[in-house]
């Protein structure tokens, strides 16, 4: 006797799968964990194998079909088994949609037969119109989801009508060939003033940065992960050397020369951090053009050390001076604000030792180092007082996920924690 093959589980929250291709046809013999089909979820892709070995009698559900958890696929007879009379069952004939379901019989065997195109595996009729509308694959619901668009508002050509992805994307096709027209504007209903509040009018540095971290919130899902840092070795060199530098260089040297030089190498280890998010695609940058963002008191700018990886701490430490010199006095250009594919944030400079930074859109990451603060840490089963620091990284959730971001958090860290009071800076 055949018996069914069954939608499995393929993760611990999927509830439905939707066949792609199947890979064997019926009368075809099967050997034990030979792909019978392709299936497709929300979670994964994967190929159903056979459970045992023998003869693929029937396939009951149609290529692009949505069917829920153990839904019967297909019917199998064992290896061994004939069917009756040694001719294949004969595949029920489906009523037209809307007619009574009848039962028929093949070879003293009856089993009741579905109306075509409106089972869904759990003896629960529904119209065409609602399995084409619900019944999607994972895939297309995704890309629809991905371009904002309501399936139901789709002539589906696939089977029963199904939505298929070529349905989609013609779709996004013609409504890219003609734009809609732009909503009317709203007047946004102002806030009471009340007597002693003082209005300050909106400069045009204020508007961008407003127009900006609002469209990288907007478009971008956010994430965040920390680290801590012991820089005692750096904070030793620094004391070492700085009153030298500023002598020989003629620049203050900081610790964030050092940040920057260890995001770089990060970054080289980790390009994905490196990237933009461009709709269906990741790009990732060949250059690497650090943003410093520099608080001007009432503003923030974020000019770009352009080929920092071609820069040791000594240059790194020049360029940055010159450029925060410059955003400070106001002679920044378009270009020095243009072309960064990566931003370093420095508010423990200003005594932040926790922060959460907003993305520079459309970038795929920034990183932000806190104040160095001393605390007694356990070092070699030993209580120590350190010179600790705070790493965070904000990330584009659709570009990478934690386990990257934290991975170049501790190429940083590692880099960082290198350096001992005798080392060189080059």
């Amino acid at each position: 006797m055949a018996k069914p093959v069954t939608m499995p589980q393929l993760g611990e929250s999927v509830t439905e799968g939707t066949i792609v291709r199947w890979l064997k046809a019926e009368g075809d013999e099967v050997q034990v964990d030979e792909p019978l089909c392709e299936v497709d979820t929300d979670k994964v892709s994967a190929e159903l194998p056979a459970p045992f070995a023998g003869r693929l009698e029937e396939i009951l559900i149609s290529e692009g079909t949505t069917v829920d958890v153990g839904t019967e696929l297909a019917l199998m007879a064992a290896t061994g088994e004939e069917p009756p009379n040694g001719e294949t069952a004969p595949t029920e004939e489906f009523p037209a949609a809307g007619t009574e379901a009848q039962p028929v019989a093949a070879g003293g065997v009856s089993r009741s037969a579905t109306v075509r195109g409106t089972g869904n595996g759990n003896g629960r009729i529904q119209s065409a119109e609602t399995l084409r509308r619900t019944r999607s694959s994972p895939v297309v619901r995704r890309l629809a989801a991905e371009h904002d668009i309501d399936i139901r508002r789709i002539s589906g050509t696939g089977i029963d009508g199904r939505v298929t992805k070529k349905d989609i994307e013609k779709y996004i096709a013609a409504r890219e060939a003609v734009p809609e027209a732009p909503p009317e504007p709203v007047e946004r209903e102002r806030v009471a003033v009340h007597e002693g509040d003082r209005v300050m009018d909106l400069t045009p540095i204020r508007r961008t940065i407003a127009e900006r971290m609002s469209a990288s919130k907007r478009e971008a899902p956010h994430a965040w992960t920390m680290v801590e840092v012991d820089v005692s070795g750096l904070v030793a060199l620094r004391d070492r050397l700085k009153e030298e530098f500023a002598d020989r260089e003629g620049v203050r040297l900081t610790y964030l020369p050092f940040v920057v030089e260890a995001a770089v190498e990060g970054l080289k280890e980790y390009p994905v951090l490196n990237s933009v998010w461009d709709g269906d695609r990741i790009v990732l940058r060949k250059k690497i053009n650090v943003g410093i963002a520099v608080d001007l008191e009432d503003a923030l700018v974020v000019p770009v050390v352009r080929d920092a990886d071609g820069l040791n701490v000594l240059g790194l430490a020049r360029k940055i001076d010159e450029l925060v010199r410059r955003a400070r006095g106001g002679r920044l250009t378009p270009d020095d604000v243009s072309g960064g594919t990566f931003t370093v944030n420095n508010p423990g400079s200003l005594g932040s030792v926790v922060s959460t930074p907003i993305i520079n859109h459309p970038q795929a990451a920034i990183l932000a180092a806190e104040a160095i603060v001393k605390r007694p840490v356990v070092v070699n089963d030993a209580i120590a007082i350190r010179s600790v620091m705070n790493l965070e990284v904000s990330f584009d959730h659709r570009i990478l996920d934690g386990g990257t971001a934290l991975r170049f958090l501790n190429t940083v860290k590692r880099r960082l924690e290198s350096y001992t009071a005798g080392s060189g800076i080059g």
